[in-house]
C-alpha cells in the first residue's frame, strides 16, 4: 500500500481518462478570473500549468513559473468543501393542497438517492486540506449527529493529494502538523519532481481504490534517489514556512483571555465581512431559508452557508447576544482554536492560512495568537476600559 511507484508527467492524462472511465467527474485547479479555483476539468491540460501564486496578509495575485509544473502554486480561495457541504442545498419544496399541503421529498438534495450522485475524483488536495475534511468528517458524519447530504457525497469521493514542494507565504501547516506531506486520508498522493532527470511524480497509493487506479496507469518502481529526491522537495518547503503559530496550551490560553483587551485592538480593524469564514476549509455554520412565490401556493426550504460574523447569527428573541466586533471575532477565534476542540477533539485550524491571505485588511490570527500572549498570557481579564476585573475564566 505504501510503495513509491513513478509516473511520467505525460502519463497525467492517462490518469484523467482511467477515472473518467471508472466514472468519476474530475474537479481540479484550473485559472479563472485571475486565480487558481477548484472546477470541473476533463484533463491535465485544465490544471495550471506553468503558474504560481502570491499569497501575503490581503494579497493574492497570479504569476508565471518558469517551468511546466502542473502544482507549482499554493492554494486556492476555494476548499473542496463546497462539493462536499455545498453553499446552497434545497432540504425539501411543498406544495398546497386544498387545506393540506404535500412535500415533494424528491426535491430536496438530503433526501436525492445516493446512485444519482456525482461521483468525483478531487485532484491537487493538499495535506493541510485533507486534515479539513478529516475535521469535517467529525462535525458532519459523527455516530451521533450524520448530515446524509455530507456523508453521501463524501462516501463517493477519490482523494488524488498532492504534496506541496513550495510554501506559500500565508502558510503555517507545520504549526497544526497537517502538512506539508500527507501521510493518509487520500487514495493516492504525487509529489511533483522537476529536475535534471525530468518531469515526473512519485506516486504513493492509500487505498485499495487507489492501488486498482494505478495498475490501469503505466508506471515503474521509484528509485531511491527519486524518492530522495520528492522528500527532499517536500522537507524544503517545510523549513521555508515563515509563519507559526504556537500551539501549547492554545486553549487554556484563550479561555483565560476572553475579556482581553487586545479583542478591542482587533475590533478596530475587523469588518466583519465573513471573508474569512467563507474561505476557511472547516468553518461550518449554516442557516435556514424559508421561500414561496407569489401565489402562495408553493414553498420551498433551502440551507445555506452562514458566519458568525454576520449579525443576524447570533439574533434571538429580545435580542443579539453578539452584537458587537469586538464578540464576534472573539467567538470565531475561540471557537476555531479553542472549544473546537472540546467539541470534536481536535482544533478547527489546519493552517492553511486562508483567512489571512483574503482579509481585506489583512488580519493574521497566528500574530493574533502571539499579541494575546503579549496582552494577557497570565490569564488576567480587562474589561473594555482595560480594567482587569479578575483571574478567573468568564465565559461569554
Amino acid at each position: 500500500m505504501k510503495s513509491h511507484l513513478k509516473i511520467e508527467s505525460r502519463q497525467l492524462n492517462i490518469l484523467f481518462d482511467s477515472l473518467k472511465d471508472l466514472g468519476y467527474t474530475i474537479v481540479g485547479p484550473t485559472v479563472r478570473e485571475g486565480s487558481i479555483v477548484y472546477d470541473n476539468i476533463d484533463s491535465a491540460s485544465g490544471l495550471p500549468v506553468g503558474w504560481t501564486d502570491e499569497q501575503s496578509a490581503a494579497a493574492y495575485k497570479l504569476k508565471r513559473r518558469g517551468d511546466n509544473s502542473y502544482f507549482g502554486y499554493n492554494l486556492s480561495p476555494y476548499s473542496w468543501k463546497r462539493f462536499l457541504f455545498p453553499p446552497r442545498v434545497k432540504l425539501f419544496s411543498a406544495a398546497k393542497k386544498g387545506k393540506s399541503f404535500k412535500i415533494n421529498s424528491d426535491s430536496g438534495n438530503a433526501s436525492v438517492p445516493i446512485m444519482s450522485l456525482p461521483n468525483y475524483a478531487f485532484i491537487g488536495v493538499r495535506p493541510c486540506e485533507i486534515q479539513a475534511i478529516k475535521i469535517q468528517d467529525k462535525v458532519f458524519n459523527n455516530w451521533q449527529y450524520i448530515d446524509t447530504v455530507y456523508k453521501n457525497r463524501k462516501e463517493k469521493v477519490f482523494i488524488v493529494a498532492v504534496n506541496c514542494t513550495q510554501a506559500g507565504g500565508t502558510c503555517f501547516c507545520v504549526s497544526m502538523n497537517s502538512g506539508p506531506k500527507a501521510d493518509n486520508g487520500f487514495d493516492i498522493a504525487l509529489t511533483e519532481v522537476i529536475d535534471k532527470g525530468g518531469h515526473y511524480f512519485i506516486v504513493e497509493a492509500g487505498s485499495e481504490k487507489g492501488n486498482e487506479l494505478m495498475s490501469k496507469i503505466p508506471h515503474t518502481v521509484a528509485g531511491q534517489s527519486e524518492i530522495e529526491n520528492a522528500n527532499r522537495l517536500v522537507q524544503t518547503t517545510a523549513r521555508q514556512m515563515n509563519k507559526s503559530m504556537d500551539t501549547k496550551d492554545i486553549k487554556e490560553l484563550l479561555y483565560a483571555n476572553l475579556e482581553s483587551r487586545h479583542w478591542d485592538d482587533v475590533a478596530t480593524r475587523c469588518l466583519t465581512c465573513a471573508n474569512c469564514t467563507m474561505v476557511c476549509p472547516t468553518c461550518f455554520c449554516t442557516t435556514v431559508e424559508d421561500v414561496t412565490d407569489l401565489t402562495g401556493e408553493n414553498a420551498e426550504r433551502w440551507k445555506r452557508w452562514d458566519s458568525c460574523f454576520t449579525m443576524d447569527f447570533a439574533r434571538v428573541f429580545g435580542g443579539n447576544f453578539r452584537s458587537s466586533s469586538r464578540a464576534r471575532y472573539r467567538q470565531w477565534m475561540t471557537h476555531k482554536l479553542a472549544s473546537w476542540i472540546d467539541q470534536f477533539g481536535t482544533s478547527g485550524c489546519v493552517g492553511c492560512g486562508r483567512c489571512i491571505t483574503w482579509c481585506p485588511v489583512g488580519i493574521d490570527i497566528t500574530e493574533e495568537i502571539e499579541k494575546i500572549k503579549e496582552k494577557g498570557g497570565k490569564g488576567e481579564y480587562f474589561n473594555h476600559k482595560d480594567t482587569k476585573v479578575t483571574k478567573e475564566i468568564k465565559k461569554d
